[in-house]
């Protein structure tokens, strides 16, 4: 049935003047980072109320720090871009796609080559200095002491979304905007649960865009706003997908 798909996906994606990507946690679950939701996720170990939300943070910054940024920031000091990620890039290289929306806060699709990425809950990948508004990538900051702070002396914070926060304006708006213009938006590795972002496909299935779901499972989207769903490894159908487009140069 995928292998049918794939052919449609492929003509589509030749089809389509401007094509966006949605991603989600499954994308990053291929490099070994767990996800935040459902089984196996962060929050079956931790309440997000005690530990992600910004006024925990500022409450005790070196508890937040302690229990679950320390852990963060050794997993993305060691993991790589996966099969999705190098799939995505693929496809931007080979001029099928111009922006990546993506959930995840790693900083993957970057390492990976993807050059216009949105990120939706912002990036662990830098750190923010609360004092200077400094920003600093993650993999110099040092955790000999916490909360670990910037050469000015102020506390340093992930520069993502905590929860009681809100979505950065400019990622919200342009992510709107690129929904309701775009012709194709591929939907990868998300439940499409959480607000905002999950009404993203249904508003460029309003204004006429053709939506393609890639997960493992079926979401909220197959039944209602998906044109078709495959289901399977994101890594492998991407990868299949890309292999069977004829290089056409970026597309911005």
């Amino acid at each position: 049935m995928n292998e049918e798909l794939i052919s449609r996906l492929t003509e589509d994606l030749k089809a389509s003047r401007l094509t966006v990507v949605l991603t989600g946690a499954g994308v990053s679950v291929e490099s070994g980072i767990p996800p935040f939701r459902g089984k196996g996720g962060l929050w079956e170990r931790f309440d997000p109320m005690e530990v992600a939300h910004i006024d925990a943070f500022m409450r005790n910054p070196a508890r937040v720090w302690d229990l679950l940024l320390r852990e963060m920031h050794h997993l993305l000091n060691r993991v790589r871009p996966g099969t999705s990620h190098q799939g995505l890039a693929r496809l931007e290289e080979a001029g099928y796609l111009s922006t990546v929306i993506t959930q995840n806060v790693d900083g993957l699709h970057q390492a990976a080559g993807n050059t216009d990425v949105i990120e939706f809950h912002g990036s662990f990948a830098r750190q923010l200095c609360l004092d200077c508004g400094k920003q600093i990538p993650t993999t110099l900051v040092s955790l000999e002491t916490l909360p670990p702070r910037c050469s000015c002396g102020g506390i340093l914070r992930p520069d993502c979304v905590f929860f009681g926060e809100m979505i950065p304006p400019q990622a919200l708006e342009r992510s709107f905007q690129l929904a309701e213009a775009c012709n194709l938006m591929l939907v990868v590795g998300t439940s499409a649960v959480v607000q905002p972002v999950a009404s993203l496909p249904g508003v460029a299935k309003s204004t006429g865009a053709k939506v393609v779901e890639i997960n493992q499972e079926p979401t909220p989207l197959s039944a209602r706003v998906a044109d078709y769903s495959l289901f399977g490894e994101a890594g492998k159908i991407l990868g299949q997908v890309a292999a069977g487009l004829p290089p056409r140069g970026r597309r911005h």
